[in-house]
């Protein structure tokens, strides 16, 4: 026999933006696909139309475009195998709904809401508050089970809606093997009848989800853990459409809880406090708030995404920084956890950082010259970055410092008070003078001519470097100052100590009058 391809589905509902939670979903699935050559399908799951939101499946694809998942199949993509969106396969159900009533493995379930309801309010009133439709409360409602033939057949006639819910077994196990979790065992004792085929004609997610991977040929289900529960309904229609000899194997990831490890983690977690937890910016179609995203926020995708595969599998070594392609070589079900994955948003900067750092200057020249208000060439920039790399985190941050492309306007009060002294104006003076002298203004030139003043001096570093650095930057510290000097060139550096020294001892005088 053959061995099946690997076929996986990432299969998410348009209700709204997509959680992270989500895309790592889609995340595993990808990389479980390419490591062995398998096919990464994306199927929107939109059978419950109340809850649909405009705008949501294209925030879908917009993320997982951005975290570049390549989808192989999918809405409007090689779609032999669809359509991929649930609402437009409504024909395809019936036939194995209709079939599951004929071999007795279903039943209509005439009840309305309003019945249900009720019964779940008396079922409260009587110290039963986790009412289920099941084996033993099915005979006391109105359904196929229940009713006489005549009674049924009157209903019918009248076009009376019903839903169809699976007949549970009584007191059966239902074993499966989960590929994280080993064996799970659920008896159906603890189940209930659940509705898979609604009264306006759509399937549940039960039942679609199991059709849908049986005629996508899906070999693998990799979904969250909130799914678990369903696994033993999902076995069953799966035994009982006679489709055992070809189920999926099941994988279910565990749940990224908040920063404290108590609970799932969710976007009031984020608004609480102050980090993202969708990929995108969305905007709600109906009260327009915005929630913010890990793009707008400044996190490179490549970041995000290494970030996300860490939060329920490792490599098995202390290695973390990994490219997608790396992260396809290494990924395996067996390293994911069982246990929750608390999301750290300080390691998520950590990795951001990281990716920055292994950028090249051109690289983020590029990036930077995008946000750039200053008319310089990408050379210049190439040179700002290898200064600003080792401090930033985001690539805008490589811009934060003005004195890069133009004199200071403000400066460090703090800074001033502290170092500027008496003598300060006198050695400024005279090293500025030295430094007119040397024939290649570079950073180590320039260096070399400060240590041998110093020396000479006979002071601290600190007596003289904090004060070039406030004529030069206006700041107390930042990357090297030679290197500074040299980036902005002889000329701009010798313009702005004639301007600024002046301006510090002027202020210095004043103080001291004062």
């Amino acid at each position: 026999m053959s061995k099946r391809k690997v076929r996986v589905r990432f299969a998410p509902s348009p209700t709204g933006p997509l959680h992270m939670g989500g895309i790592r979903t889609a995340l595993y699935n990808y990389l479980f696909a390419k490591k062995n050559n398998g096919d990464f399908i994306l199927r929107i799951e939109d059978t419950d139309q109340n809850r649909y939101v405009e705008g949501a499946e294209e925030y879908i694809i917009n993320a997982l475009k951005w975290c570049n998942l390549e989808i192989d199949e999918g809405p409007g993509l090689n779609e032999s195998k669809g359509p991929f969106r649930q609402s437009e396969r409504k024909p395809i159900y019936k036939k194995y709904v209709d079939q599951l009533v004929e071999s007795g493995n279903a039943y209509y379930a005439f009840d309305t809401s309003e019945e249900l309801e009720k019964m779940r309010e008396l079922a409260k009133k009587a110290k039963m508050p986790n009412w289920q439709y099941n084996t033993i409360t099915r005979n006391s409602m109105k359904n196929s089970l229940s009713l006489s033939k005549e009674e049924i057949e009157n209903r019918f006639a009248k076009n009376e809606p019903c839903a169809i819910r699976i007949k549970m077994p009584r007191d059966e196990d239902v074993r499966f093997y989960d590929e994280i979790r080993g064996w799970v065992v659920v008896n159906t004792n603890n189940m209930d009848d659940k509705v898979i085929f609604k009264a306006d004609g759509m399937p549940t997610y039960h039942l679609a989800n199991v059709v849908d991977d049986y005629l996508m040929e899906v070999s693998h289900v990799i979904r969250g853990e909130e799914w678990l529960p369903s696994a033993p309904l999902h076995i069953l229609l799966y035994r009982y459409l006679n489709w055992e000899n070809v189920m999926p194997k099941f994988a279910h990831l565990p749940l990224i809880l908040k920063p404290d490890g108590n609970g799932k983690l969710s976007k009031r977690d984020g608004d609480r406090l102050g980090f993202p937890v969708f990929p995108l910016e969305w905007t709600d179609p109906v009260s327009k708030e915005i929630s913010s995203g890990y793009r707008e926020k400044g996190y490179f995708s490549e970041s995000f995404v290494n970030m996300l595969a860490f939060l329920g599998w490792n490599p098995g070594n202390s290695k973390e920084l990994f490219t997608i392609d790396e992260l396809i070589s290494e990924f395996s079900l067996e390293r994911v956890g069982k246990s929750g994955a608390k999301f750290d948003p300080e390691k998520a900067k950590w990795f951001n950082q990281q990716h920055l750092r292994s950028k090249s200057n051109s690289e983020l020249a590029v990036l930077m010259s995008k946000d750039c208000k200053y008319k310089v060439s990408n050379d210049f920039l190439e040179k700002v970055a290898e200064l600003m790399k080792e401090r930033a985190t985001f690539h805008h941050e490589l811009l934060s410092e003005d004195y890069f492309f133009k004199s200071f306007e403000d400066y460090d009060q703090k800074t001033f008070r502290k170092k500027w002294k008496i003598n300060s104006i006198s050695l400024v003076n005279e090293f500025f003078a030295e430094l007119n002298t040397i024939e290649l203004f570079n950073s180590e030139s320039i260096e070399n001519v400060f240590k041998l003043f110093i020396e000479r001096k006979e002071i601290g570093m600190g007596a003289l470097l904090p004060c070039l650095r406030l004529i030069l930057t206006g700041k107390g510290m930042g990357p090297s100052l030679f290197s500074i000097m040299e980036l902005l060139g002889e000329e701009e550096v010798m313009n702005r100590f004639k301007e600024k020294s002046m301006f510090f001892e002027k202020l210095f005088l004043e103080k001291s009058d004062t």
